[in-house]
This record gives structure tokens, C-alpha cells and sequence, in this order.
């Protein structure tokens, strides 16, 4: 951030050591920043900031007469717009976090370095420059919102909460803070997180990579890349993908399966820029974008000891939460239309087209998978039309046929022939292991070998059917 568009009102020091404030008052001046003011007595700095705009608060926790929590209380009330940075001699993680409940912008332990500490006060300023841009958005009209919502070929959409949700996406795309994007599978979040990186500007590439099931190794190697003879079989070096992502962004998908190993070098990433690549004890910057996506409760994960919390509130600063299509029905006429041109072409069909009762019947359905499923359909719905009119009771058959394929496929493999069993007779009567090498077979066959929609049909992670496909590989 330029300093010429900084407020003008002054930065807030508080640290009961005058040493302390004398040595950030001189990081600051060094970078610029000429209005700052100092205190070393936490209740006058309380009624300062009562009385006077400030740009930025910058706290110590170990004060006496008011302590640096109660100081952050206070300010975060009393102000919640003014971004307050904590630095202290404790390194605590649980400390860390509730400072991070309470409002605080960032957390820095004592001795801090001068990159470090400049780097957070910008950071700072930027969130508040947002968090005014943000407001301002969310108190705008309908019209204001269709008229400003910036044009994502990629995105089909003229709901308004998509509308608001594009437009976050432009306001935070200049932000250097990590997004997350949740919502359920299908729902289009690398295609948001495409157009985060697109609305952003940087001159680097999008790199994408989906990180469930990877183990530590894997996924400190994939990320950072390693050294010659890290491991057995490292005969070279490699760059990881952060390096590929240099000024550009890093899309981080599944972000809720990743270990706690790998949570930790996550964490260093995102607060210090700097990663390690494996059998290398030399720190690397890295100047990529983090964007992070999942179709899980973060919140949940972090309650239930899954995720690290000081890990999730680097995370959700920016927060993207994609509606599911079952609460978007005025978008589905115009992905309908998108997709069946699509299928259209891509099948060598001429142009066709569909009665009204066709959109009516595809509203009325809750889609589970969303924006894929519909793609999906529209796409065997298209592959089986015989003529230029698209037909509502084909679609029908298409859908029945898509929500029950695993149960015809079992009463086809294993007739009921003996009433003693429900019909089934024990020579006949599948083991657990080849029922599911049969519903994993016909999902594919109905799925046209598309894993992520034969795993949605079957119930499970794409990852998860891949690990059973290749389990199924290696016995054979």
C-alpha cells in the first residue's frame, strides 16, 4: 500500500517498556509513517483512543494497572473498525488465539524482526481499507449490486447473492491475505478461486492442486518441493508448486483433510512467507496468493480438535460462502441453457430446444450436487435426445436413472429367487468386497468414467473412490 494513501490519522503504541516503544516507533519512521503516537501508561492510552481517531493500535499484553486483554476488549467495543496488532514476549498458542477471538489483527511474539512487524501494520491498514470498501457493499441497493458485480465469463449467475458474493471477491482480490471458500461439493469454488486470481491482477500463474489424502511427505513435498537426496528416490531437485505459483495464486482444495503435520508448515507459511523445502534447512519467500477452499464445517473441525485454531483464524479472513444452486432456482434457466449448448457441441448437435415445464421440473429439484450435477445430467439428457425437442419425460427417466443406479444394478447381478431370504438366496447373496466392486463399476459406467460424478453417486470423496480403485488395481 502506497503510504500517500494511508489515513492520516496517527498509529497507537502502547507498551509499558520505553525501550519497546522507542525501537517500533523507529521501524515505523523508517518505513514512513510519521504520524505515530506513544504511551506507556495502558488507561491514558484507553482514553485517547476514546477521544481520537486512530489509524492503527498497537498493544503490548503485560501491562500493569490495565492488562493488554482487557486493553484489546476495550478497543475492539469501543472501535471494532480500528485494527489492533498484538506484540508480547508470550508465546502461547492458546494466547495467540483467544487474542485473535477478541478482534485482534495479527499476533507477533517478542523479538520480532523489522519485515515482520512492518509487514503485519500493512496488512492491518489494508483490512481496514477493505473492511470500508465491504461496507459499503453490503448497504448497497439491488440495482447498485447488479451494476457493479464484476463480468466472470466463468460464472453463470444473476443471483443476487452470487451478484454481492462477486463483488466481495473484486474488493478482496487486492488483498495479499489468504481466502477461504466454502460450500458444498459442486457448488464452483476453483471457479471462484479462479476468479479471485483473475479480479487480483497478479502477473503470476493459478496453480490448483487438491490435497485430501496426502500424507506430511507428500504434501510438504507437492507444496515446497524438495532437495537432492531428501529421501529414497529424490535423484534431483524439484520446486514445489509454491515456487510455479511465484506472484501468482496458490488454490489449496479439500484444505479441511490436511494433517496436523501439515497444518503446522501451513501456519509458518502464512505468517512468515517463508517454507522450507524437504532435506534443505534454508528458508525460501514465497510470493504467492493463498486461496483455500472445503465442503466442511471449518468451525466444527477446529472444535472437534481436527484443525488447528490458530491455523483457522489465519485462514478465514477473508471468507467466501458459496449458496448451493438448491437456493439459486433463477440461475438454473440460465446454466440449463449454457449447459445444453454446451453438450450441443460438444455431440455435434444442432441447436435445441425445450418447453417451459422443463425449467419448472428442474427447479423443483434440490440437486445434492449441485452445479455439477446439473452438468452432468444436461449432459446425458442431451447424448440420449434423438431430435431437435428436448423432452421433460426423458429428462425424468435421465434423473431416475442417475438417483437409483446402484439398486437396479444388485437386482440385476442377484435375482430374488428365494422368499426364505427376502427373496435372495445365500448362493447367490453378494460378499460386502464385490458389492462394492459392482456399484463402483456401474457408477462409472453411468458416470462415463467421471469420478467426481460417480463418487457423488456412490456417496463418497472423489479421493476416497480413487483409493479404492487403486486398492482394486493392485489385487488384480
Amino acid at each position: 500500500m502506497n503510504h500517500q494513501e494511508v489515513t492520516s490519522n496517527p498509529i497507537l503504541l502502547v507498551d509499558d517498556e520505553a525501550d519497546a516503544l522507542s525501537l517500533l516507533q523507529s521501524f515505523l519512521c523508517h518505513d514512513g509513517f510519521r504520524n505515530v503516537v506513544t504511551f506507556d501508561d495502558s488507561p491514558r492510552a484507553l482514553e485517547y483512543f476514546k477521544n481520537e481517531d486512530v489509524a492503527l493500535a498497537v498493544i503490548d499484553l503485560r501491562m500493569p494497572k490495565l492488562h493488554g486483554s482487557d486493553l484489546l476488549e476495550a478497543f475492539s467495543e469501543l472501535k471494532p473498525a480500528v485494527p489492533v496488532i498484538v506484540v508480547t514476549a508470550e508465546s502461547d498458542v492458546n494466547t495467540a488465539i483467544d487474542c485473535m477471538k477478541t478482534g485482534a489483527a495479527d499476533y507477533l511474539t517478542k523479538p520480532i524482526s523489522i519485515s515482520r512487524f512492518i509487514t503485519s501494520v500493512h496488512r492491518a491498514l489494508e483490512l481496514r481499507r477493505l473492511d470500508e470498501e465491504i461496507s459499503l457493499l453490503e448497504n448497497s441497493s439491488d440495482n447498485d449490486i447488479s451494476a457493479r458485480a464484476p463480468h466472470i465469463p466463468s460464472i453463470i449467475t444473476r443471483d443476487k447473492e452470487m451478484l454481492t458474493l462477486l463483488s466481495y471477491a473484486e474488493v478482496v482480490s487486492k488483498s495479499r491475505q489468504p481466502v477461504l471458500i466454502t460450500g458444498e461439493t459442486g457448488v464452483g469454488k476453483e471457479l471462484v478461486a479462479r476468479a479471485v486470481h483473475t479480479l487480483s491482477g497478479l502477473k503470476g500463474d493459478f496453480i490448483s492442486i487438491n490435497i485430501a489424502g496426502l500424507d506430511d511427505q507428500m504434501f510438504s513435498d507437492t507444496l515446497f518441493g524438495h532437495r537432492r537426496g531428501a529421501f529414497t528416490g529424490a535423484l534431483n531437485d524439484r520446486d514445489g508448486l509454491i515456487m510455479k505459483a511465484a506472484n501468482g495464486t496458490m488454490f489449496l482444495d479439500e484444505i479441511g483433510d490436511l494433517n496436523e503435520l501439515s497444518q503446522i508448515k501451513l501456519l509458518r507459511l502464512l505468517q512468515e512467507n517463508e517454507y522450507y523445502q524437504l532435506g534443505s534447512d534454508t528458508p525460501l519467500k514465497s510470493t504467492a496468493r493463498l486461496v483455500v477452499a472445503t465442503n466442511r464445517n471449518l468451525w466444527k473441525c477446529m472444535n472437534d480438535g481436527k484443525f488447528r485454531k490458530d491455523l483457522y483464524y489465519r485462514l478465514c479472513t477473508h471468507q467466501v460462502a458459496i449458496p448451493p444452486l438448491r437456493k439459486r432456482p433463477d440461475d438454473i434457466p440460465l446454466l440449463l441453457e449454457h449447459f445444453i449448448r454446451q453438450s450441443a457441441k460438444t455431440l455435434g448437435k444442432g441447436k435445441l430446444t425445450y418447453r417451459k415445464e422443463l425449467v419448472d421440473f428442474l427447479v423443483t429439484y434440490e440437486f445434492p450436487g449441485n452445479i455439477r450435477e446439473l452438468q452432468s445430467i444436461v449432459h446425458d439428457f442431451v447424448s440420449r435426445t434423438t431430435t431437435s425437442k428436448l423432452s421433460t419425460a426423458l429428462l425424468k427417466k435421465v434423473m431416475t436413472r442417475e438417483q437409483e443406479p446402484a439398486t437396479s444394478m444388485l437386482e440385476h447381478e442377484y435375482p430374488a429367487t428365494s422368499p426364505d431370504f427376502n427373496g435372495i438366496t445365500f448362493s447367490s447373496f453378494p460378499t460386502l468386497k464385490h458389492a462394492e466392486t459392482i456399484l463402483i463399476e456401474k457408477a462409472l459406467e453411468i458416470a462415463r468414467n467421471n469420478q467426481g460424478t460417480a463418487a457423488r453417486m456412490l456417496g463418497i470423496t472423489r479421493q476416497a473412490l480413487n483409493n479404492r480403485l487403486r486398492r482394486e488395481k493392485e489385487r488384480k
